[in-house]
């Protein structure tokens, strides 16, 4: 079975440890960029198919790893995040926009 995505770094170990092969590489920069990404899109997809906790903490997990990536610290995103909600407010009161006329 053929995949071509970006896998938790203990599956290949786990895939031989079921007595298969796993067939790998090491991604470059760029490759890793890009299937940072699409991991982000596939566990999004699945959080919203499932909405269970373990779900909501892949896609969490991605996003660390494009944190990472970027060099965002945790610290910065949660400035920008929390000048945001001041400024901008949360999504806490539930508010639809339906039109601005």
């Amino acid at each position: 079975m053929e995949y071509d995505k970006l896998v938790r770094d203990k599956i290949p170990k786990i895939i031989k440890g079921k007595g298969k092969i796993p067939k790998t590489h090491i991604a470059s920069k760029k490759e890793y960029y890009k299937k940072l990404k699409e991991k982000l899109q596939e566990e999004v997809d699945e959080f919203l198919k499932a909405e269970t906790k373990e779900e909501f903490a892949d896609v969490l997990e991605v996003l660390d790893a494009i944190g990472n990536f970027k060099k965002f610290t945790r610290k910065e995103i949660l400035y920008i995040k929390n000048k945001k909600a001041e400024e901008r407010g949360r999504f806490c009161e539930k508010v639809i926009l339906e039109k601005v006329e």
